[in-house]
């Protein structure tokens, strides 16, 4: 079954609850199965490595962990707000979301 979710990997989203709540960022992947998403220097968590080819000393280090998609809302492309996001068909027929604030499509 294909689960619709109303954030796509390159939005702008804002937090409205957590550590981060008031922050906006961009969303760098979606987890369909977990309902999470990453998003751009939000929620960092720090993790320990061994060393590797990437990180050759290893240690600690500082990357993004997911976010519940109920806490993220689109960032409305005209107004530059929060909003809630609808769908409605577009010109040739396929489902497109746009901005309930502005009416604005979202790309």
């Amino acid at each position: 079954m294909n689960k619709k979710l109303h954030i796509k990997k390159g939005d702008m989203v804002f937090v409205n609850a957590g550590d981060d709540k008031g922050k906006t960022g961009k969303v760098l992947s979606v987890d369909k199965s977990k309902n999470r998403a990453i998003v751009e220097g939000l929620n960092m968590v720090s993790k320990h490595t061994k060393p590797n080819a990437q990180h050759p000393q290893g240690g600690i280090i500082k990357q993004e962990a997911g976010i519940h998609i109920s806490n993220l809302q689109v960032v409305d492309p005209v107004k530059g707000v929060p909003t809630k996001i609808g769908r409605k068909a577009g010109e040739n027929g396929k489902l497109v979301r746009y901005a309930k604030k502005s009416g604005e499509e979202i790309k």
